[in-house]
């Protein structure tokens, strides 16, 4: 049986490779405030992190999303029945791109497409429950998972902040939150696992 990770996964390269080449389609999924506060298109708050800009877009996602999802998959469904991570990553999805929601509401310019939020949430959940572990930056510089999430945390603030670029850094700071408010949530033991871990470095 496939894992919730592996099915999320192909859904989403699937829907992506087709609206690569589908501008109707693509139209239809992104995150376009209008459409959701004139049109009441609420399943756009979903349905923007099936789609991406382009294939390194959604290569790196996905590959993040393969390696932490496939980690912490099974707290989720242990928790929460057997569609538990689903629900975790589907809510990271709509709580990671609110906030970008309501500050554009009447923006018409404003788009918004990608699964970063959500997996956002999925990486910070996993260095939450083990944050000595080791993550590659890059996929070459290798660096405890607690540094690479105070590295990314003040790096997405400050691109945020400059706003130059068409990433949505506000995404990525509020799916990362999430990640970590609603595992707690769920096991507040969680969190005192967390300082004990964090009391006893390991590199």
């Amino acid at each position: 049986m496939l894992s919730s990770t592996l099915i999320i996964i192909a859904i989403t390269c699937a829907i992506s490779f087709l609206a690569f080449n589908q501008t109707s389609m693509r139209e239809a999924l992104i995150l376009w405030p209008p459409a959701i506060s004139r049109d009441n298109d609420w399943y756009r708050l979903v349905s923007y992190g099936l789609i991406h800009a382009d294939f390194q877009h959604l290569f790196f996602n996905m590959l993040t999303l393969y390696f932490f999802g496939r980690a912490v998959e099974p707290f989720y469904d242990q928790r929460l029945g057997e569609l538990g991570f689903v629900l975790f990553y589907v809510l990271g999805l709509i709580l990671s791109i609110l906030p970008s929601y309501l500050k554009n509401r009447g923006n018409s310019e404003y788009r918004s497409l990608g699964a970063s939020g959500a997996v956002s949430a999925v990486l910070f959940a996993f260095i939450l429950r083990d944050p000595w572990s080791s993550i590659y930056l890059y996929m070459a510089i290798k660096i405890p998972a607690i540094v690479f999430a105070v590295l990314y945390t003040a790096y997405s603030i400050y691109m945020d902040r400059r706003g130059k670029d068409n990433v949505n850094h506000s995404a990525h700071l509020w799916g990362a939150a999430y990640g970590v408010v609603f595992t707690v949530l769920i096991d507040p033991k969680v969190l005192s696992a967390f300082f004990l871990q964090l009391s006893h470095p390991r590199f």
